[in-house]
């Protein structure tokens, strides 16, 4: 776990061990440090107003995990136990997931992270809305859903053999890290990327991902401490594979960069055979990584929209429709949190690629086939892959429920701005990677293929007249 992110009732766990950093710090020596952090965090987390305000502690139903709960308790769907993993192959066929899609992260950074280590990393695996975490001994599969009411959920699943308990809300272990606002006045769950590179004895030592997630906009040399990675990236430099002997190596990283790692098995790095690939594929990772930085976003709209607008008075405002139902203050006050989700969507100041990339084809292949396609055949799942990570400036998350689930005030707000910028009409404070020419055809691609944009963009025209 990481300082950053750990926080209690009014006072971060960052805040708390700086005040006892001495007596700490013996224990850092011996890795034992997170135990503490961990302690503190669980014994005084307490969930701020927002929570309540959008009745997060209540039942989850509209996500993929709640639909397969249901499935399981009334007997119409049963799993397969096998010896290997336990639930684990079921899961991953029943929620919809690529094996291709797996990413192994050896940083210690889970409640489980006694059972983690280079040689036993944690599986990660996801699609547009799940995702699995595999750990090895474990009784449990780590479980984090998308859902329409509140955002990010998380759930564990009981890997045990004939359970009758299946997947069981993990509100307040969980929220212990994945709830980085709470340090800045008001809590969002979240799903966390993080870059930190490790000792040998897998003890961090050098935070590379700031004050927030690794996304689209962190260099890509910052990137992947702690993480496994394989795949193709010519001299592009990034963090993956690397276990430091000495803390003066930090001085001289780029001596100890590996590169162009194909199979983590081959390359001798650890036994894969209890996972599902030989891979930690660095497409994969970088698809990951746009994919959490959006939806912790919407997540972010969903849950801080109504509550900031309560605490100014505006809490009718919640029930517009359309942007400009909202009173003035209430625009105001909205817009920042908007122009960052419209920011992510069109990959503003995303970091360039001094390579080529390419990783396992299965997982390029697979999830660019999910479409949709326009009458041209194109889709914003096209992945580029030369100096950026999609061909066209808009992202696929559009299509998902968690964004189409977003105040309808809000998804105007978002939809104007997108036609707006990818017309050409206006610009947006940043870097794009994208021609005009790539914005129009990206335009073009989501009035054809998103129901909800060609409604809304129709809607206009006819008001208009």
């Amino acid at each position: 776990m990481y300082l950053n992110y750990l926080f209690v009732a009014g006072e971060s766990v960052a805040m708390t061990y700086m005040k006892n950093r001495k007596r700490y710090m013996g224990l850092l020596a011996t890795g034992l440090l997170q135990l503490v952090i961990s302690g503190l965090a669980l014994a005084q987390f307490t969930a701020s107003d927002e929570y309540a305000l959008i009745g997060y502690e209540g039942e989850a139903q509209d996500n993929p995990v709640a639909e397969l709960q249901k499935q399981l308790l009334s007997g119409e769907v049963k799993l397969e136990f096998k010896e290997e993993r336990g639930y684990f192959d079921a899961l991953i066929s029943r929620l919809g997931l690529n094996p291709d899609s797996q990413t192994l992260v050896f940083s210690p950074t889970s409640l489980q992270h006694k059972l983690i280590s280079p040689e036993t990393p944690r599986a990660l695996y996801f699609t547009d809305n799940v995702y699995l975490g595999f750990v090895q001994n474990s009784t449990i599969v780590e479980v984090a859903t998308i859902d329409d009411r509140f955002g990010v959920v998380f759930y564990a699943f009981d890997n045990q053999p004939e359970t009758d308990r299946f997947f069981e809300r993990t509100n307040q272990n969980c929220l212990v890290c994945h709830d980085i606002q709470g340090t800045m006045g008001g809590g969002v769950p979240m799903l966390m990327a993080l870059s930190s590179v490790y000792s040998a004895r897998n003890v961090p030592m050098q935070n590379f991902s700031g004050i927030g997630n690794v996304g689209d906009t962190t260099p890509i040399e910052d990137r992947w401490g702690g993480w496994y990675v394989t795949g193709r990236h010519g001299l592009q430099a990034h963090l993956g594979n690397i276990l430091l002997e000495s803390p003066d190596h930090l001085k001289n990283l780029d001596d100890f960069r590996i590169w162009n790692v194909e199979s983590l098995k081959d390359a001798g790095y650890m036994d894969t055979d209890p996972y599902l690939r030989e891979t930690s594929d660095i497409v994969a990772l970088m698809v990951l990584e746009h994919q959490v930085t959006v939806q912790n976003q919407v997540t972010y709209v969903k849950f801080k929209a109504p509550a900031v607008l309560k605490r100014r008075g505006l809490e009718e405002a919640v029930n517009a429709n359309t942007w400009s139902e909202l009173p003035a203050p209430a625009q105001k006050t909205l817009t920042r949190m908007l122009d960052r989700l419209v920011s992510q969507l069109v990959y503003m100041d995303a970091a360039d690629s001094m390579s080529r990339l390419s990783g396992t084809q299965d997982f390029v292949d697979t999830f660019q086939a999910r479409g949709p396609f326009d009458s041209q055949g194109r889709s914003l799942r096209e992945l580029e892959l030369s100096k950026r990570l999609f061909r066209y400036p808009l992202s696929y998350l559009v299509y998902t429920d968690d964004f189409n689930t977003l105040p309808g005030y809000a998804k105007d707000y978002v939809f104007h701005r997108l036609d707006s910028y990818l017309s050409g009409e206006v610009e947006l404070k940043g870097r794009s990677q994208y021609s005009q020419e790539d914005r129009q055809m990206a335009l073009e691609i989501l009035a054809q293929t998103h129901q909800g944009f060609a409604a809304w963009r129709d809607n206009r025209r006819l008001a208009a007249r």
